[in-house]
């Protein structure tokens, strides 16, 4: 690191489970985003003020007024404008020593699995069934961290999925690909400030794996209740007989 960026990232540089060490990691690290929405917005704005080395972030909408609620990456100006458009001006001043790559289209399984082969992580901040389950399947066949978070209502939700580890479940395992729910923001609303609590949180947890792999939250899930302010922890096992995980797989 030059001169700049330990006065940058000193805060990170003085915890001693980061130090120079693990701030050298991060700016050696690549990272991608699926997702600039209520998830996105926070967890992009984190992962590029923290200097994580290579931010690739991928959403094919255009901002709308009802998106300006949560979606604090874009603003009123930006109406209309390509979400990767509105993100990146905001990121690059950011922090304008970074390397961004902008992907303005729906990813298919493919393309998807060819940027996730480049990247240490990826943050699922998708807002349908469809691209969870599709992250996931590419996550476990390229090795890939996975790091998911989701919202609804009052309640959140975060887990970290570790295909290298052996005793890592899959998001699979935790739900049953049983197509489109009906549940979703637009149909059921969203408490603002949710999505930069839980976003925030997928930054926090790609950090800590990219630093200390073991310190991050594989294996567990956290669901918040944003309306009672309360963390429930429950302990996650590997399903054998997983459709993508499982052992005949």
């Amino acid at each position: 690191m030059d001169d700049q960026q330990l006065l940058r990232y000193s805060r990170h540089v003085l915890l001693p489970e980061i130090d120079i060490e693990g701030q050298e990691k991060l700016l050696a690290s690549r990272i991608l985003v699926v997702g600039l929405g209520g998830l996105g917005s926070p967890a992009a704005m984190y992962l590029a003020s923290a200097g994580i080395g290579r931010l690739i972030l991928t959403d094919d909408d255009t901002v709308d007024l009802s998106n300006l609620q949560r979606q604090i990456l874009h603003g009123t100006p930006d109406i209309g404008q390509k979400k990767t458009d509105s993100a990146a001006s905001v990121l690059t001043a950011l922090n304008p020593d970074l390397e961004y790559e902008w992907i303005d289209q729906r990813l298919d399984e493919p393309g998807l699995q060819s940027v996730m082969e480049r990247v240490d992580v990826v943050l699922d901040c998708s807002d349908n069934l469809s691209t969870r389950f599709l992250i996931n399947r590419v996550s476990v066949r390229t090795g890939t961290a996975l790091v998911s978070g989701a919202v609804i209502r009052f309640e959140g939700q975060i887990a970290v999925y570790d295909p290298a580890r052996p005793d890592s479940p899959c998001y699979n395992c935790l739900y049953q690909d049983i197509g489109e729910s009906s549940d979703s923001c637009s149909r059921n609303g969203v408490i603002a400030p949710l999505p930069g609590v839980i976003g925030s949180m997928q930054a926090l947890e790609a950090i800590k794996y990219l630093v200390s792999p073991e310190a991050a939250l594989t294996g567990h899930l956290l669901i918040f209740d944003a309306w009672r302010l309360e963390w429930n922890r429950l302990r996650l096992r590997r399903n054998p007989d997983c459709p993508t995980c499982g052992r005949t797989n």
